[in-house]
């Protein structure tokens, strides 16, 4: 049995979105064939749009300097603002888009680094979760933290 592959590739207009895309092929010849039935199928495929999310940030404070082990003041520091930006680049909506950021709240001993003392939000929720349980970080070694 001779056997054809082929690759088909769909594009998609922004200006409609499909849930499914529906095929229907059909082979034909002129030879004269005893089961012509079997010469058709139709296929249902699921769509699936790629994601095209951009996350920008920028703050009013470029730098924020910790002091040495022992020498935390007990007066609140400067107050800055940090803005989160997340932009959906893509033609497609987004749905369950959710975004975690973790901040270093606690130093040496327990000592807080961190606190927030507003959230702000336009188009989306805000929960804010007490600092988790964990080893607190050593002002000195924050420059090597991935959070």
């Amino acid at each position: 049995d001779p056997q054809v592959s082929f690759t088909l590739e769909l594009e998609f207009s922004c200006s409609v979105l499909l849930d499914r895309a529906e095929l229907t092929l059909r082979a034909t010849s002129d030879s004269r064939e005893v089961t012509p039935q079997d010469n058709v199928v139709e296929l249902s495929v699921p769509i699936r749009y790629e994601a095209n999310v951009f996350l920008s940030s920028a703050t009013n404070l470029p730098r924020y300097e910790l002091h040495p082990l022992g020498t935390f003041s007990s007066s609140a520091g400067p107050e800055f603002t940090t803005t989160l930006k997340v932009q959906n680049l893509g033609c497609h909506p987004l749905q369950n888009l959710t975004l975690h950021m973790a901040l270093p709240a606690l130093g040496h001993r327990g000592a807080p680094i961190l606190s927030v003392t507003r959230l702000l939000a336009a188009n989306a929720s805000c929960r804010l979760h007490p600092p988790s349980e964990g080893t607190p970080v050593p002002p000195e070694e924050l420059r090597h933290s991935e959070r």
